[in-house]
């Protein structure tokens, strides 16, 4: 019987591990293609060391697959010392596939030689594909490892530390191409980096709702009733009049907000809401759908 479990679970284990890597191969794929039929021919780059090696390959000639591989390459090491194994080997997929692919597709004619629709649709591309690697933890910009070890030593934050630096990349796109690329490359940015956060967080991501109101047990009822999610009760005191607080505290989907905010009004019109965006939610009861 314990034979049994444990084959079971080994082979689990190596069917989450095959989904893994195909995920990350179908991502680095996306960002191929969203590099060299959209990006590339058009003069366009995208932050991060990604950015970096389009520049160094429109200066030098080389296949933008060269400079991907190398300048990662420490970035690989650093990872597997700071943050683990697994990260690196992830990585190191991501990063190998990612050159393959863009081997396989240079010289391809591209989808578009229209500067606004490159930027649009190759950011949208790029941001899928990098957040599919991100999802099943690879990674292809050797910034962040830094950023997250300089965060340490300074001041700053991970996202203002990849912040300067992508500010610095993507300002020299107007030095080695011309202005109107850098200015086409902070538009593929920002579209790249909302794709990212969709395809990493889900469309249905997931908010924290806070209530303070004067009918708790009413609200509480009917959350659960017809939204079908879990309320926790929390007993507090206001610190400014003293008094005995009530809050309630549930967790749900971003699809589920207006309903939930119609229903705390239809029991409480003075009720106080504090929505915060959660970054992920695990365990529990909880499961990211819609109610309708």
């Amino acid at each position: 019987m314990e034979e049994s479990h444990r084959g079971g679970k080994n082979k689990k284990s190596w069917i989450e591990y095959t989904a893994r890597y195909l995920f990350i191969a179908l991502g680095a794929l996306l960002v191929a293609v969203g590099l060299e039929l959209f990006l590339m021919p058009n003069d366009i780059i995208d932050g991060g060391i990604i950015g970096l090696s389009m520049i160094f390959s429109h200066i030098s000639g080389l296949q933008l697959a060269i400079f991907i591989f190398i300048f990662n390459l420490p970035f690989m090491v650093i990872g597997y010392k700071q943050i683990g194994k697994t990260f690196a080997l992830n990585t190191l997929a991501s990063v190998a596939l990612l050159s393959l692919f863009s081997l396989m597709v240079h010289g391809k004619a591209p989808l578009t030689e229209e500067p606004m629709l490159a930027s649009i649709f190759g950011g949208i591309i790029l941001g899928i594909g990098v957040g599919t690697i991100i999802r099943n933890g690879g990674a292809l910009d050797g910034t962040e490892i830094i950023a997250i070890i300089a965060t340490k030593k300074t001041g700053f934050s991970v996202g203002e530390i990849v912040m300067f630096f992508n500010i610095f990349i993507l300002g020299s796109a107007g030095f080695v191409f011309e202005w109107d690329s850098a200015m086409y490359s902070l538009i593929t940015y920002f579209i790249a980096f909302k794709s990212i956060d969709t395809v990493i967080e889900g469309l249905d991501e997931s908010k924290s709702v806070t209530i303070i109101s004067n009918k708790p047990d009413e609200i509480s009822s009917a959350i659960i009733a017809r939204l079908g999610r879990g309320v926790t009760h929390v007993y507090g005191k206001g610190g400014y009049t003293g008094e005995e607080k009530e809050l309630l505290y549930c967790i749900v989907t971003r699809l589920e907000v207006a309903k939930l905010k119609s229903i705390v009004h239809e029991h409480d019109p003075e009720a106080f809401i504090a929505i915060e965006h959660v970054a992920d939610v695990m365990g529990g009861r909880f499961s990211k759908r819609a109610i309708h």
